[in-house]
């Protein structure tokens, strides 16, 4: 039977060749010859009705046939398509929302099946060969615009969305409301600005970059909204402060150490936007800022305080600098870990002490005597401890003087030998326990006798004269008095 075919998929395709065909038909068992005009291709018989092969270069219509021992099939029309250019997109550029119209210009459009901007496949109208209608999609970045028919697809030409623009600061953000404050606009997507706006005053204004503009605050009052245009839209709205001359009533505390760094409030009015705090001629560190209140560390010594804010420069108010305290002695020097005994702390600049610490032990009670001596209740604590004194000056020294207080355990009597003697006393007993080094005091009933402490658990005594029977025996040192131990006088 002579070969018939019925259809080509694709029926047609680039100049280039290379296009895939499927060739749909009957009677195609032992096809020998498949032609593109008078072109033979290689092919892959699939079965007696289907084809598969490649398109060769070409150009214009050229018939496809299929040739079998039964003869040569009809004719099926391939047509060849140049592959599509554009030379123009205009616009060529638009806000990243899309929408915008966009007319494609070149030439090859006929038969366009597709037209993209960067990944994004959008609707189209074909003009004529040479044009084509359509609309941006919403978008960011630049993308390459491309238009693809039978022939292929075309060179990419740039389409840029322009975003809309974002302020992320003004720099400051308040001043005079005499206006001509420098304020230093940043943010995002600034290229091509054409407008910036004070609430609804429109201001001259210098492009820095895409990220910054320079320009000066118009005069106003209150809080206005800074907004900056670009074709991309309209930014939003930073909030910038008109602001009257900022005033101060109180420093919390009105003094300190000498040696500056520590933290004071100032209350007053006005003060947001504060950009210099000065102690004398010396600048503070602002630390904290809103209308009412500042926090700021304090430089070294300097005198009168005042605040520049967007509004002008404050009244000053005086702050008085106080030298630091120092520990020079302490008595006792030892006590019990429990704590709780009473220490008097000699050392100078005591007068204004808000706190005294035992190493990391926090003291109680404490009493100012004089400038340079106040007594405080021991904390709990071990081993030895450098005592400090704080005071709105500072916080004294370690280690300057005799700043160290011992903390000692309970002294412990084990044993007793002999534990027993004569009435007529005489005899050494030597006592044995713990935390015996600082002994101070050993008694036989309430009788205080004449001892010595030979290490930490071993102390030597002589027993006074007693009546028969059994009396205490007790050690005392700085941190307590141990348990009773008998002692037995014989008749």
């Amino acid at each position: 039977m002579v070969p018939v075919i019925t259809s080509l998929s694709p029926n047609g395709g680039s100049n280039a060749g290379g296009t895939p065909v499927t060739i749909t038909g009957t009677d195609f068992t032992g096809a020998t010859t498949v032609r593109f005009g008078a072109t033979s291709v290689s092919f892959t018989p699939v079965s007696a009705t289907q084809i598969t092969t490649a398109a060769p270069a070409g150009s214009g219509t050229v018939n496809v046939t299929v040739v079998t021992p039964g003869g040569t099939s009809n004719g099926v029309p391939y047509t060849y398509s140049t592959v599509p250019v554009i030379t123009g997109v205009s616009p060529t550029s638009g806000p990243a929302a899309g929408g915008t119209p966009v007319t494609i210009t070149g030439m090859g459009f006929t038969g366009a099946s597709a037209v993209r901007f960067g990944g994004t496949s959008v609707s189209f109208t074909p003009v004529s060969a040479t044009q084509i209608t359509t609309a941006a999609p919403a978008g960011s970045g630049t993308v390459n615009v491309t238009v693809t028919t039978p022939g292929g697809t075309s060179n990419g030409v740039p389409y840029t969305y322009n975003a809309v623009p974002v302020i992320t600061g003004l720099s400051p953000n308040g001043g005079s409301n005499a206006g001509g404050t420098p304020v230093t606009i940043t943010g995002t997507d600034f290229t091509g600005a054409t407008l910036v706006k004070f609430g609804s005053v429109s201001v001259s204004f210098t492009p820095v970059s895409a990220t910054q503009i320079t320009t000066a605050a118009p005069a106003g009052s209150g809080t206005v909204n800074v907004t900056v245009t670009t074709p991309g839209g309209t930014s939003n709205g930073a909030a910038f402060t008109y602001n009257p001359v900022p005033a101060i009533s109180a420093l919390t505390p009105s003094q300190g150490p000498a040696a500056g760094a520590n933290t004071v409030t100032i209350t007053g009015t006005a003060l947001i936007g504060a950009t210099t705090v000065t102690f004398g001629t010396k600048p503070a560190t602002i630390t904290g800022n809103t209308a009412g209140q500042l926090t700021v560390t304090a430089p070294a010594a300097a005198v009168n305080v005042s605040v520049t804010a967007p509004g002008g420069t404050s009244n000053p108010l005086p702050y008085f600098y106080i030298p630091a305290p120092t520990v020079t002695r302490l008595d006792p020097t030892q006590g019990p870990v429990s704590g709780g005994n009473t220490v008097t702390i000699t050392g100078s600049n005591l007068t204004l002490t808000g706190a005294v610490h035992f190493a990391t032990g926090t003291a109680t009670g404490i009493t100012v005597l004089s400038d340079s001596q106040i007594t405080a209740q021991a904390p709990s604590g071990s081993g030895t401890a450098t005592v400090t004194v704080t005071t709105p000056g500072g916080t004294s020294l370690p280690g300057l003087g005799g700043a160290y207080y011992t903390y000692l355990g309970t002294p412990v009597v084990n044993a007793l030998d002999p534990s027993q003697g004569p009435a007529a006393g005489g005899d050494v007993v030597t006592i044995t326990g713990s935390n015996l080094t600082y002994t101070d005091e050993v008694r036989f009933g309430g009788i205080a006798v004449s001892f010595t402490a030979i290490s930490d658990t071993k102390i030597v005594a002589a027993a006074p004269a007693g009546p028969p029977g059994t009396v205490p025996v007790t050690v005392h040192t700085p941190a307590g008095t141990s348990a009773d131990t008998p002692y037995q006088y014989l008749a």
